[in-house]
């Protein structure tokens, strides 16, 4: 019986995970081209949106794992297309808090409503789900140090 190589076999499974948020934003990608809206833009709006009343840009950065400057540089488009309001907290201020225009909420709402989503995760039981919570956890913390 043939040896399996440790570093072969961790890295097949790189590749499957690869695949499998390839082909998981891709889904999701197709379904919000009838909002027009990246999965990007609308991760940010979520963001907002858990982190109201008081988001920030970093703390959007920090919510979702992003530098300040790429949620700061998309603030700035998003804003420009009527889904936010940045809003210094004094004149002199440069901290910024980031609301939901009404625009920007209805997004949040009907794109929440997710049919790729829920079909794809529904084929998992609810121990299966678990698992793969408490694993995908374990990878992002291994990953962060």
């Amino acid at each position: 019986m043939k040896k399996v190589n440790s570093s072969k076999s961790n890295f097949a499974l790189w590749l499957l995970i690869g695949k499998a948020n390839h082909l998981l934003l891709l889904k999701r990608r197709r379904e919000l081209i009838q909002y027009e809206i990246p999965p990007g833009q609308l991760h940010i709006l979520n963001a907002i949106n858990v982190l109201s009343p008081s988001a920030t840009i970093s703390g959007v950065a920090n919510e979702l794992d992003r530098g300040v400057h790429v949620i700061s540089r998309q603030t700035v488009s998003m804003e420009k297309y009527g889904l936010i309001k940045r809003i210094k907290s004094t004149p002199r201020s440069n901290l910024l808090t980031l609301e939901l225009t009404d625009k920007g909420l209805n997004l949040v709402e009907i794109s929440g409503h997710s049919e790729s989503i829920e079909t794809i995760l529904s084929s998992l039981t609810k121990q299966e789900r678990q698992q793969m919570e408490f694993i995908l956890n374990k990878i992002i913390t291994k990953a962060e140090k």
